[in-house]
């Protein structure tokens, strides 16, 4: 059995992590054997189901970059059952592929999952993302990004870039979509003339949830039956829950925290909204495409995640909370939509069933 080092920082159920647990899920576990590496010593989302599967978890606590890297160097000197080091920390991701090149590993991966990063001082972030690109081009063996906009991102210099893209398991969501219909409306009692709007993601400022609050105030105004759900958590929960407070929106705004029956919740809703900043290839908008879920998305997302299932609306950030409002009623209240099997075939198509994506990852690991 080969054991591969994935060295994510953290594993709690975000995109990027969710997409390794996916991969991990799915590829040939008898052959291939995940092994994680954390810089937290907080227990995190996927940890019991990593140990169930066999993987071990190794935690560095350290904030400062290059305590870190020569920690790393130690540990993957120390452990030696690994040949293969795979990241996923965007421009930190130069620091653990220099360090599985001083301590031997043969096979080193860097992967991209996003398409932008935010920093509050943009002229140290350029020195160090200038920095971060040349030490991966340089010591990186291999490279994967969840998208071709995300490859280009990290990668500008490089043309053999493997797309993998942010795949799941394409018939568990369609099984959902079919039987699962009203179940948001029966845990919380809701009529079906209601419309259910959902937003999965952190709960942090990438994710623009104070943007999502001003159009549902706007929905209140309209008097709108609907109900918003909030899934997730993150650093910004108690501001959030402030700002509906000071926005009078309980009545309307439900907080479901961290779930994992995300199938079962986008079977039942009749709307995504993602009003983000910035995103890479976000799991969730091929979950919900999956489902048969419309999705009404920020045109700062790469154009990549419409799948061409006629399931992705695209709306700027700098137009106007009527414009948002306008195009949520015209997609709720359209019923035009693809059938269920055109609309798995066009997934498979395209590349995002999660099983035959760990096929692609077992070719990598066996050079």
């Amino acid at each position: 059995m080969v054991r591969i080092l994935q060295i994510v920082g953290t594993m709690d159920r975000a995109g990027a992590e969710t997409m390794v647990m996916n991969l991990y899920r799915a590829i040939d576990r008898e052959k291939y054997q995940f092994d994680f590496l954390y810089f937290t010593d907080k227990k995190c989302d996927f940890d019991k189901e990593i140990e169930n599967m066999g993987g071990k978890i190794f935690r560095i606590i350290e904030n400062n970059p290059i305590s870190r890297m020569l920690k790393t160097i130690s540990l993957l000197k120390e452990n030696s059952q690994w040949e293969t080091v795979h990241c996923h920390t965007l421009f930190s991701n130069a620091f653990h592929i220099y360090a599985a090149y001083v301590a031997g590993i043969k096979q080193r991966i860097a992967h991209s999952h996003n398409t932008s990063d935010q920093s509050k001082n943009r002229y140290v972030a350029r020195i160090y993302q200038k920095f971060s690109r040349i030490i991966q081009q340089q010591y990186s063996t291999h490279f994967v990004a969840c998208g071709i906009a995300a490859g280009k991102f990290l990668f500008p210099l490089k043309n053999e870039v493997l797309v993998i893209p942010n795949s799941i398991d394409i018939q568990k969501f369609v099984e959902s979509s079919n039987l699962n219909n009203d179940y948001l409306r029966n845990e919380f009692k809701l009529s079906s003339s209601t419309k259910i709007i959902v937003q999965l993601g952190r709960l942090n400022k990438v994710k623009n949830h104070v943007f999502s609050l001003s159009i549902i105030k706007e929905l209140i105004n309209d008097h709108a039956d609907f109900k918003y759900f909030i899934i997730g958590q993150g650093d910004l929960q108690k501001e959030i829950l402030d700002e509906v407070k000071r926005q009078d929106l309980e009545n309307v705004v439900v907080f479901l925290g961290l779930r994992t029956d995300i199938s079962e919740l986008l079977a039942s809703a009749d709307l995504m909204l993602m009003p983000s900043l910035h995103e890479g290839f976000p799991v969730v908008l091929v979950e919900s495409q999956a489902a048969g879920l419309s999705a009404l998305i920020s045109d700062t997302i790469s154009k990549e995640v419409d799948l061409g299932v006629g399931l992705i609306h695209f709306e700027s950030l700098s137009s106007s909370i009527e414009s948002w409002i306008e195009k949520m009623h015209y997609i709720m209240n359209s019923p035009d939509k693809i059938s269920e099997n055109d609309r798995v075939n066009k997934l498979k198509y395209k590349g995002f069933d999660i099983y035959e994506n760990a096929k692609l990852l077992e070719k990598l690991y066996s050079n």
